[in-house]
């Protein structure tokens, strides 16, 4: 099976089971907690190094499948070229950090880890759909064009929304805004991970 293909089959896999987890690990916590109100971190500090820790990790695993397929079907670039995978990078170490290191309980005061959670999670946020922007410009990605840019406009507008909501606007709604942006985020995921499994070894990608 080419690797492109094989990377691409791998990472739906991973980001198949990563949703599921989500959803398991949702169904299994405290029923007190608002999903509208709460984000998916103080879900998961509530069941610290349950379900949705390991989702995360998973997810982070299936981005690295991707950019092992997308530098497998790269020729030789420069580099400023990698500007994409430097950011889908980031999204995976943010992600690893974010799931290794809990924020607070929710009502409790911030701690020094809970600010590092908070911060490597807004680089995750805000690197993805930056770097599926930049994918879009790719010649193998670009029957998908359209899919990726939309989806890394939407992110970047509920990850506003997510900032508005956390400061002036009172959490109001803070973990719908950050549920829906996860979504469009891993969306661009699985749209890259679809075209990279639909694909051939001998499929080239040009540099952005």
């Amino acid at each position: 099976m080419p690797v492109t293909r094989s990377t691409g089959l791998l990472a739906l896999g991973g980001i198949a089971l990563a949703a599921l987890l989500t959803v398991i690990g949702h169904l299994e916590v405290n029923d007190d907690l608002n999903p509208w109100a709460l984000t998916i971190s103080d879900f998961a500090v509530s069941d610290r190094g349950g379900v949705i820790d390991i989702a995360m990790v998973v997810l982070a695993l299936a981005t690295v499948a991707l950019l092992y397929g997308l530098r497998r079907a790269s020729p030789p670039r420069p580099r400023s070229g990698r500007t994409a995978e430097l950011l889908l990078g980031a999204w995976v170490g943010g992600l690893l950090l974010a799931a290794v290191v809990p924020t607070n309980e929710p009502g409790t005061a911030m701690t020094t880890a809970a600010y590092l959670h908070r911060y490597a999670s807004v680089i995750a946020f805000l690197a993805l759909p930056v770097g599926g922007w930049l994918l879009a410009r790719r010649d193998q990605l670009t029957p998908a064009a359209r899919w990726l840019r939309g989806l890394a406009v939407a992110s970047l507008v509920l990850a506003a929304a997510m900032v508005w909501s956390a400061y002036p606007g009172d959490r109001v709604l803070l973990g719908l805004a950050e549920r829906l942006l996860i979504l469009t985020e891993v969306g661009v995921l699985t749209v890259v991970a679809l075209v990279l499994a639909r694909s051939g070894s001998s499929t080239r990608v040009v540099a952005v």
